[in-house]
């Protein structure tokens, strides 16, 4: 019991070592039942119960998503800074309701029931590659390759241009970590400056060639942008708003989709009857994707700022108060999900919080349910046999919690 309080103790989300990247859930267990609403040395506070998430991602009005206070220290006046204060997710009200009314006709079920064969005859095909070859990178060539390809045709990119985006993304959001080497800072900056040139590129190219794929949003943007702008007019985007949303529709589609099937694929590896249960069972996909979501959340992690003073529990916060809402320790909180570390794919109900809550709900959560539904269930189906190796990389972030390396022999 010791050992118990202190984890809860003396966690610090700056100090985080080889041991909480690889399996955070004790720690976060010893908080949730010791502190649940843990000060850390800087001040923020380290949020585990899912009734505090919930009560926070409810109150828009207390708890800003706006980073452009907590960022500038982290990223200057950068390209780092520019993007993640510029994206959909980290604004508020009115701005973040006009973008998301710009890019939610690519997610209305019309448009991803469009989708769907694509989805299908795209991991049939990386499926029959795998049963060649014998042995891919689950992560490289079947998790990541879906959302990539996915993307890339909604943003209408050229099939052999596509070979930076997932490296671009890998950089950009692995600066969110809570703390970052020089080389990672470097790297993201780059990567977003690189990224841009490119979307430049391919916009001047879309109006001038106009859009070659009914399914491409690129064109929709563009003509919901005023180019050349550098402030927002009425309902229209900005150029920078256009590239750096694009950006973020690369970077969210890629990153919880991919996380979502490697994550989802090691849990049924690591529980092989509940692959064989579900292989057999075709038709609880749907349940199982929405297990997989709650006990290996793809985004462990949020934040907020407190616009007003006010109180979590007895915990009394003035304004400026930062609170990081820990997503994967809320997803196994006993109080709302009987058995927590039970793997049931079977589940329900399952109110988790792997997409988030409320108006910052990821836009893109019906797209990367349908590709991982797809993906995850075609591969139980055609592959009884699936074994590592060597062993996964998981790349130790805290952050996003995926594999950067999964490399299996299938039969």
């Amino acid at each position: 019991m010791a050992i118990v309080a202190d984890m809860a103790a003396d966690f610090d989300i700056n100090r985080l070592d080889r041991a909480f990247l690889d399996d955070p859930y004790p720690t976060y267990r010893a908080l949730r039942e010791r502190d649940p609403v843990h000060r850390m040395p800087d001040g923020s506070y380290f949020l585990t119960r899912y009734d505090d998430l919930v009560a926070v991602y409810h109150d828009t009005k207390t708890w800003s998503s706006d980073k452009t206070v907590q960022f500038k220290p982290k990223f200057g006046d950068s390209a780092l800074y520019e993007h993640h204060t510029t994206s959909l997710v980290f604004n508020d009200p009115p701005i973040h309701t006009r973008v998301r009314k710009l890019l939610a006709p690519a997610f209305t079920p019309r448009a991803l029931k469009a989708l769907q064969p694509r989805i299908e005859l795209l991991v049939d095909r990386l499926l029959d590659h795998a049963a060649e070859h014998g042995q891919i990178d689950l992560i490289e060539d079947f998790a990541a390759a879906i959302p990539v390809q996915l993307i890339g045709d909604m943003l209408g990119i050229p099939q052999d241009e596509r070979g930076p985006l997932r490296d671009w993304s890998l950089s950009i959001l692995g600066a969110l970590e809570p703390v970052l080497s020089e080389q990672q800072l470097g790297g993201g900056m780059t990567a977003v400056e690189e990224f841009k040139a490119f979307l430049r590129d391919l916009v001047a190219r879309r109006q001038r060639e106009g859009a070659q794929d009914p399914g491409e949003i690129l064109s929709t943007l563009i003509g919901a942008t005023d180019l050349g702008g550098t402030e927002p007019s009425g309902d229209k985007l900005s150029e920078l708003e256009l590239l750096h949303n694009c950006i973020f529709l690369l970077n969210a589609g890629h990153e919880t989709t991919t996380n979502l099937i490697g994550n989802g694929i090691d849990l049924l590896r690591r529980h092989p009857d509940v692959m064989r249960d579900l292989a057999a069972h075709p038709q609880t996909i749907e349940t199982a994707i929405e297990e997989f979501l709650r006990m290996e959340s793809s985004n462990q992690l949020g934040n907020r700022r407190a616009a007003a003073d006010t109180r979590i529990g007895e915990t009394a916060m003035p304004a400026g108060t930062y609170v990081h809402l820990c997503i994967g320790a809320a997803n196994r909180d006993p109080a709302q999900f009987p058995e927590p570390d039970t793997l049931d794919i079977r589940r329900t109900p399952n109110r988790h919080l792997a997409f988030g809550f409320g108006i910052h709900t990821c836009a893109g959560n019906s797209l990367a349910r349908m590709e991982a539904q797809v993906a995850i269930g075609k591969l139980v189906r055609r592959f009884k046999s699936i074994e590592c190796t060597s062993e996964p990389d998981r790349g130790g972030r805290a952050r996003f919690r995926g594999f950067l390396h999964y490399p299996v022999s299938v039969k």
